[in-house]
């Protein structure tokens, strides 16, 4: 392992913020925005189609609703005209991005004390669309926070996680070795297991998310529950002190 420190990248969904959290919560309101414009299927059962419709076409597929409305039978909206139902739930989708998109607080103030006190280059390197993306930084409040030349998302990039060679183009982008980098994810396949091929350090986020179950093929460096498990581990391994 690198004695040497020089980047420390995130990866964003659930690692950033609760994902997992505000997914379930968007497609709810989403749903009941629908029901009050004349959708009538319970919610709970078009919640389990929604979640099927996501599984198969991938969460940054851009017609869920429409799917939906094709999935279900007419009756459940019969005399409702498809395209105010489809409005509906786009608008209640994203009056809960509006209400309830917020990153962790001890991200925020690990970041800062980061940003503060050290010479770390601090980046992101994401998986998805570009504009998706970067809309959640920007939500989140969290620009401000990262290198604007350390920002990398896959769709950008023309490389996917877990192709080892994204990680690879952001560490050469910002001017260091594998091992003067850290990447702290929350998907052991896609976070931990292509940073290790090529030796980056690696820390898995240990939060509740759809992923906390997984396994990869290795293992991290370390483990975290809150950001400020970092500090301790720069401390006691790399022999940077954050005073906070």
């Amino acid at each position: 392992m690198a004695d040497t420190l020089k980047a420390l990248f995130f990866d964003v969904d659930d690692t950033l913020y609760s994902t997992s959290e505000f997914a379930a919560l968007a497609r709810r309101t989403a749903i009941e925005h629908m029901r009050a414009h004349g959708f009538k299927m319970a919610v709970d059962d078009a919640l389990r189609e929604l979640d099927e419709i996501v599984r198969e076409f991938s969460s940054n597929y851009e017609h869920h609703f429409d799917k939906l409305l094709l999935r279900v039978p007419k009756h459940y909206y019969e005399g409702v005209s498809p395209t105010i139902l489809v409005a509906a739930a786009v608008v209640g989708y994203h009056e809960t991005k509006f209400r309830h998109l917020r990153p962790y607080e001890d991200a925020v103030d690990v970041l800062k004390l980061l940003r503060a006190q050290t010479s770390l280059k601090l980046g992101v390197i994401t998986s998805g669309l570009p504009l998706k993306q970067a809309e959640k930084l920007v939500r989140l409040g969290m620009v401000n926070l990262f290198d604007p030349d350390a920002i990398f998302i896959s769709d950008e990039l023309g490389i996917s996680k877990p192709n080892p060679k994204l990680f690879l183009r952001a560490c050469s982008a910002v001017g260091v070795r594998p091992s003067e980098a850290m990447y702290v994810g929350d998907r052991p396949r896609h976070d931990i297991d292509p940073c290790n091929k090529i030796g980056m350090i690696t820390v898995l986020n240990r939060r509740v998310g759809k992923y906390a179950d997984e396994k990869g093929e290795t293992d991290p460096d370390f483990e975290i529950h809150n950001f400020f498990d970092l500090l301790d581990i720069f401390s006691s391994r790399f022999g940077i002190t954050i005073k906070h």
